[in-house]
């Protein structure tokens, strides 16, 4: 009796090991390369990057880059077929899957700030700056 007991204990173990797991990545591609990427308010890297992901569904994402306009939008991330509930389950008894999204995202060139806007607008603030320094002196 304790000798089935322990061969069934050792077979339920190496069943387990022997079972795959699904391996879940979004790569992440930008034009141009080299942005600085947030999913979810969590930075991750700069683009081209692959990162591993739990959970599908709707995806904040943000990409950053010197000289172009910040992009901030949603991405979804979405199950294939044998990840749905019913199929999951033989899926993660299977060979080892990976799931791999491709999100490729394009930014747009930030206009360029003429030097004489830019110098106005500097006077501007400075003049705002001081006028509420003064009115803080006075009372």
């Amino acid at each position: 009796m304790m000798h089935r007991a322990r061969t069934l204990a050792v077979g339920t173990m190496a069943l387990a090991m022997l079972a795959g797991c699904v391996e879940r990545r979004i790569t992440i591609t930008s034009n141009p390369s080299g942005a600085l990427v947030r999913l979810n308010d969590e930075e991750v890297g700069r683009t081209p990057l692959t990162v591993p992901f739990k959970y599908y569904g709707v995806y904040d994402v943000r990409l950053n880059h010197d000289g172009y306009k910040p992009l901030w939008t949603t991405h979804e991330a979405k199950a294939p077929w044998w990840e749905l509930p019913g199929p999951d389950l033989a899926a993660e008894f299977f060979t080892h899957a990976v799931v791999e999204l491709p999100w490729h995202f394009d930014m747009e060139v930030a206009p360029m700030d003429d030097e004489n806007a830019t110098l106005d607008r500097a006077s501007q603030m400075r003049s705002s700056v001081q006028g509420m320094n003064e009115q803080n002196k006075s009372k």
